[in-house]
């Protein structure tokens, strides 16, 4: 995907999960399964992991080299990294410490469907100010997979969120 592609795939899968959580019914969006999260834990799970590399995006383009290096490899693309993540989870790898959400009451459905929908859009125009090279030259920490490439990164934020509303999905037999 080049830079155009990945910004209106990170807009159009946010807003489908967004508008799919937020149309739930108070029942459907505070309902889990015992030890699984509800669609606002969801919703704000998603959130927690978006900020972050929307913040990165946002520092001067030295900062992520300095902290983090450059790439040492090429760019994977989108079906790998997407593998790469499924196998990890199969392995039993979960999200952890800050992206572990709190209980989120319906009463935060429309806080979080605004941040989060927000932050995406920051997140689309910071990668627009990016050229295609760039986007394979500096790297980002990510808790499962390691350092990605900041268009790995993405890549895996498109598909984080369409994972996750799969799931929410299967969860409310939708």
């Amino acid at each position: 995907m080049n830079k155009q592609e990945i910004a209106e795939k990170l807009v159009e899968n946010h807003q489908k999960f967004v508008d799919f959580a937020t149309g739930l019914s108070e029942p459907d969006f505070m309902f889990a399964p015992t030890d699984k999260w509800t669609a606002g834990q969801q919703l704000e799970h998603i959130l927690r992991g978006v900020s972050p590399v929307t913040t990165a995006l946002t520092l001067p383009k030295f900062v992520p080299r300095l902290l983090f290096g450059k790439a040492e490899r090429e760019s994977i693309d989108y079906e790998a990294l997407v593998r790469n993540y499924q196998s990890r989870l199969a392995a039993g790898s979960k999200a952890g410490g800050r992206f572990i959400p709190p209980p989120i009451g319906f009463e935060k459905r429309d806080e979080l469907k605004t941040k989060l929908l927000a932050t995406v859009s920051e997140l689309a125009k910071r990668v627009e100010k990016f050229s295609e090279a760039r986007l394979d030259e500096y790297v980002l920490p990510h808790p499962i997979l390691g350092k990605l490439t900041i268009r790995e990164m993405l890549y895996f934020t498109i598909y984080h969120v369409a994972h996750h509303h799969k799931y929410a999905l299967q969860i409310l037999g939708k």
